[in-house]
């Protein structure tokens, strides 16, 4: 009887085991399709999901597509009860809540095993009109940098106090120390943001007294072109021009006129004309390159349409055909080759990997750039140009002047000595030079070195003395600023810089791969952290403090995918954790799904039973 019983409960444990297995990948599957298509930004459910209907979502349809192919699946969604079949809107959301929680927890224990932060917060608002706040967090981790995306959250005030305790709040939640290990905060200019007295960075520093505050690179270099602009009116002009422009080729009739002359004119793809933009850098820059390349083209449509009968169409074309002169074109020439080495510093600026050191040194690159631009030899060559390509497409180079003024009839017989505004007119390349070209250069070298004015500051110049490529590298008073910033250990600090001094001499002479940039000097500290704890530290520290916001107007690009016109009904707590799965995909793709399922068992008692 006993010898029954054992084998009874043996066979009850079996297929106890079976089931159990049988649970567990049938909640891996529909974790794997919730996968997918977070990932990939598609709607998971459909507008009626009831049985009859024939458009049930993504997420029904392709879990029936799964059961095609897989017994067990098919079996569950044929043979199981309605109230286990976990497709449901709110275990969707379960699942997808616990799938973002791993997702979150493993940043946050590379966060924590880095120690020192930084944040970089932006807002935006999304397809329902309401503010959204964009949460990154930088940190060093297993030799590289990371800018990992935390979530969303709504804003509910704009003001400072509001922003400033929605990101403590957002710390908290993660149980992040950022009263000692958050070291730098990255914002747009914003007055909100960056207002030194009761801002959110001045508001951050009150709590977290190491948070240095950076104004994104990247949109200081944005600014510099903006204000140059601005400050020139033959500039203003010029880029206004561009955007008439573009206003008029885009319409119907000229945009199609505007194709056939392309075709027949040049080889290739027909190029459309670039709208410009104050926010997205790279637009003006590609404006001035396809009007360049394609401006015979351009003055044949507006000649053909000048002289059309159509009378609106007609004043038009000549209006813009009128001020298409020798300053348009040299404007032209000149924005192409300012803009075009500004665009690749500032996409050099958003990469996620570029620290504080080598923002300095690509911002000084740039400033010698501007005053290699202002020698005579560049304008030089720049001229040839503009009247190579005034030559191509039938523009005068001629200067018309002024009328000159009369001297008065009653000074017909004494000697003048004043000029009386008779001065000699000058050329068009003399003028070109005096009103366009020169305020320019000087405007945005201004401009630049008063935007970057902050590099100059104590903590830069530490983190320069820890770059070695930099000729200041391991000087000491340099890399003492830093530290007395960060309140580390100095008496320590000044044993430490002689001695990897030394380390590093040995490496040179034994003909060993020697630290090049301050990323490869942070790697190389790390195998001797025990050795140079404060040294490496403070270049933790440098490595961290953000550059840009640009990860956050990445953020946004994902924001406009997943909640578009169609899902602007989705909850915050949704759309966070989608955005996170979406944002962190490869972290997503990496999840252990075996992990999931305990995750997700433990959150019911009843589902401890049978998936566990």
């Amino acid at each position: 009887m006993s010898e029954k019983n054992e084998t009874l409960m043996t066979a009850m444990d079996d297929h106890r085991q079976k089931q159990v297995l049988e649970n567990q990948t049938y909640v891996k599957t529909i974790a794997e399709i919730l996968i997918l298509t977070a990932t990939e930004n598609i709607a998971q459910r459909g507008h009626r999901e009831s049985a009859d209907s024939n458009k049930r979502g993504i997420f029904l349809e392709m879990l029936n597509m799964v059961g095609n192919h897989d017994p067990v699946v098919k079996r569950r969604l044929e043979q199981q009860a309605k109230n286990a079949l976990y497709t449901s809107k709110t275990i969707q959301n379960e699942i997808v809540s616990c799938l973002a929680a791993m997702v979150a927890e493993e940043i946050m224990r590379e966060v924590k095993d880095s120690a020192q932060f930084s944040v970089i917060v932006d807002e935006t608002k999304d397809v329902s009109k309401s503010e959204q706040i964009s949460f990154i967090v930088r940190y060093y981790y297993n030799g590289a940098i990371h800018e990992s995306f935390l979530g969303f959250q709504e804003a509910d005030r704009l003001d400072a106090a509001g922003l400033t305790s929605k990101i403590i709040g957002c710390l908290e939640k993660h149980g992040l120390d950022y009263r000692q290990n958050l070291v730098g905060q990255g914002y747009d200019g914003a007055s909100v943001m960056s207002g030194s007295h009761s801002g959110v960075q001045a508001r951050i520093k009150e709590v977290a007294k190491y948070a240095f505050y950076i104004h994104c690179s990247a949109h200081c270099l944005n600014l510099v072109i903006v204000d140059a602009v601005q400050s020139v009116p033959d500039a203003g002009n010029f880029f206004s021009l561009l955007e008439r422009l573009y206003t008029f080729i885009s319409g119907s009739y000229v945009h199609q006129k505007w194709l056939t002359v392309q075709q027949e004119m040049f080889h290739g793809v027909p190029r459309e004309l670039q709208r410009l933009s104050d926010t997205r850098w790279s637009s003006r820059h590609i404006a001035c390159r396809n009007i360049m390349d394609r401006l015979p083209a351009i003055l044949r449509v507006l000649e053909e349409i000048s002289s059309e009968n159509n009378a609106q169409r007609a004043v038009e074309a000549k209006g813009i055909l009128v001020q298409m002169d020798l300053n348009f074109v040299g404007c032209l020439a000149l924005f192409r080759k300012v803009l075009s080495d500004s665009n690749m510093l500032s996409e050099m600026l958003q990469s996620k990997t570029v620290d504080l050191s080598k923002a300095i040194n690509l911002v000084e690159s740039l400033k010698e750039t501007m005053v290699y631009y202002r020698t005579e030899s560049f304008f030089d060559d720049l001229w040839t140009d503009i009247a190579e390509t005034c030559e191509k497409s039938g523009i005068s180079t001629q200067h018309i002047p002024k009328r000159s003024i009369q001297k008065a009839r009653k000074l017909h017989d004494s000697l003048v000595t004043s000029t009386l505004g008779q001065h000699a007119d000058p050329d068009s390349k003399q003028m070109f030079r005096i009103q366009v070209f020169y305020p320019v250069i000087d405007c945005m070298m201004g401009e630049m070195e008063r935007r970057f004015s902050r590099l100059n500051c104590n903590i830069m110049k530490g983190v320069q003395a820890l770059n070695p490529s930099s000729g200041t590298f391991l000087r000491e008073e340099d890399v003492l600023l830093l530290a007395r910033a960060y309140d580390s250990n100095t008496d320590d600090l000044k044993h430490e810089v002689p001695q990897i001094r030394r380390v590093l001499e040995r490496l040179a002479k034994s003909d060993e791969t020697v630290p090049t940039t301050l990323l490869q000097f942070v790697s190389f500290l790390e195998s001797y952290n025990d050795v140079f704890f404060e040294l490496f530290r403070l270049c933790k520290i440098a490595v961290v403090l953000p550059v840009s916001s640009a990860s956050c107007e990445r953020t946004f690009s994902a924001l406009r995918m997943i909640k578009n016109y169609l899902r602007s009904t989705m909850t915050e707590e949704r759309l966070s954790n989608l955005s996170i799965l979406s944002i962190e995909s490869k972290r997503t793709k990496a999840l252990d799904l075996d992990e999931f399922v305990r995750w997700f068992a433990h959150q019911h008692g009843n589902r401890r039973i049978q998936l566990l």
